[in-house]
């Protein structure tokens, strides 16, 4: 197939799923949008295809592990549904007498989903549920390894559809084998593209033309201070570091502890089987053999990362993760970005002031905009932290990746996708919601003038200012 013939292969799928939406909406109602939800989160939440998918996964794409991925689909798609159980998204949402608008929502259209390997099955799910409760019909675009696993789950999907007659060109995903140009003709062709994975692709979705949302990188840097519990910070830490091999983008990179307590969380992170290095440069050659992540090292079970790091034999044989000791900051000290591996860099800070200063530095490096975690009782440092750095998650005594993209004990959205803000480069600075596969119409109606005098504003002013 030559590149027109990828191009009109695309622009193919897009004008079924066009048609698919328009024919959608016109039957629509919110019934309906509910249990086309429902039926895309029954599709990958049924227990025998949760497994098979997270299987398929794990084997396709080598980043992972398969019980892991089998509880990230579950749970993931289950708080989703419970997040999205009452929202309306069809017909009138809202109506205000005081001010005479009426809110109307309205379906984006056809949405372009742009979806990363680490999470092959939970993330096209996340997207197609939230896209499907707003009235839309979605194309993906899977990463090459994620392919298999997006074709099976939507395989999965169109059974449930129908089921219940529905179009199964509501969702579908660009023609394999993927390539850039097929990509970007589904950016550029579709009514709101979403991008969760690499840098690259969220900067071509914002440059497209097409209203674009993508994600930032993360990086995540976690504080552990004076007044934490170390035990239970060092077992969250732990249990989300570990977490489908560190996959997640909310899992935690960095973590500095201050002085008072350092050699303490050192003890408190072994009984949770982390093994403390202070071989950095070892460590920093073995993970960037050759200025690039080891693919030996990526997401990979706590044995194999033994290997590839050249530990084992030296490690206890439970070992779970490696903690590198470090100070270092920047494009010259790679362990104070993004891993994906179950590494963590460990920083010692003076104080929580001078640690909160370091967290500053590491996110202005990488990661600016998408979270940093606490481990405090005292809460007044959470806010402080939320006034000062760049980061539109303040994560506090909370196990970072199961709460970052939503929990049931926390009252974030569930997601996969963590907006950033302009600190990150987004557009939007909350997860990822059903609230943005929707638009409005506001039926506006004429009120009581309310037109203030300029005393009524300015009468402060000139009192501080003068006349």
């Amino acid at each position: 197939m030559n590149a027109q013939d990828d191009l009109a292969s695309v622009d193919a799928v897009i004008a079924r799923a066009r048609a698919a939406q328009k024919a959608y909406e016109a039957g629509a109602s919110q019934d309906r949008y509910d249990r086309a939800a429902q039926a895309a989160a029954w599709a990958i939440m049924e227990p025998i295809r949760n497994r098979e998918l997270a299987e398929l996964a794990v084997k396709t794409t080598g980043l992972g592990n398969v019980e892991d991925k089998v509880v990230k689909n579950h749970r993931k798609t289950l708080g989703l549904m419970r997040d999205i159980a009452g929202a309306k998204t069809h017909g009138v949402v809202s109506d205000d007498p005081e001010t005479g608008i009426t809110e109307i929502a309205r379906p984006i259209g056809v949405v372009g989903a742009v979806v990363p390997s680490t999470n092959p099955a939970a993330t096209p799910a996340n997207n197609i549920i939230n896209a499907l409760k707003g009235g839309n019909a979605i194309v993906l675009s899977p990463s090459p390894k994620g392919v298999p696993a997006c074709e099976v789950l939507l395989g999965y999907i169109h059974a449930e559809f129908a089921k219940i007659g529905l179009d199964p060109d509501l969702v579908q995903m660009v023609p394999a084998p993927g390539s850039k140009a097929k990509t970007q003709r589904m950016l550029e062709e579709t009514d709101l593209v979403v991008v969760t994975g690499s840098q690259d692709n969220v900067r071509r979705a914002y440059t497209c033309g097409t209203p674009a949302i993508g994600v930032g990188a993360g990086n995540v840097t976690v504080i552990v201070d004076e007044t934490a519990d170390l035990d239970a910070a060092a077992a969250k830490i732990a249990a989300s570091k570990t977490f489908d091999n560190a996959t997640s983008c909310s899992s935690e990179n960095a973590v500095i502890v201050v002085d008072a307590i350092y050699d303490a969380f050192v003890e408190a992170l072994a009984k949770h089987k982390g093994v403390l290095t202070k071989d950095e440069d070892t460590i920093v050659s073995k993970l960037w053999p050759d200025g690039h992540l080891n693919r030996n090292a990526i997401a990979k079970d706590a044995k194999p990362l033994m290997e590839a790091l050249g530990l084992s034999g030296s490690v206890p044989e439970d070992t779970e993760f490696v903690v590198v000791e470090t100070s270092g900051i920047g494009p010259q000290h790679p362990l104070s970005g993004e891993k994906l591996s179950r590494v963590l860099a460990l920083y010692r800070a003076a104080d929580f002031d001078a640690a909160a200063q370091t967290a500053a530095e590491i996110l202005s490096h990488q990661g600016a905009g998408h979270s940093i975690g606490l481990h405090s009782t005292d809460d007044a440092r959470a806010i402080e932290l939320g006034k000062s750095i760049p980061t539109c998650r303040v994560i506090v005594n909370q196990a970072h990746c199961f709460a970052t993209g939503g929990a049931f004990n926390n009252g974030l959205p569930f997601s996969l996708s963590m907006g950033c803000g302009s600190w990150g480069g987004n557009s939007i600075d909350e997860n990822l919601n059903w609230t943005h596969f929707i638009q409005t119409t506001k039926i506006v109606r004429e009120i009581p003038s309310n037109e203030p005098s300029l005393d009524d504003i300015f009468t402060d002013y000139w009192d501080a200012a003068g006349a």
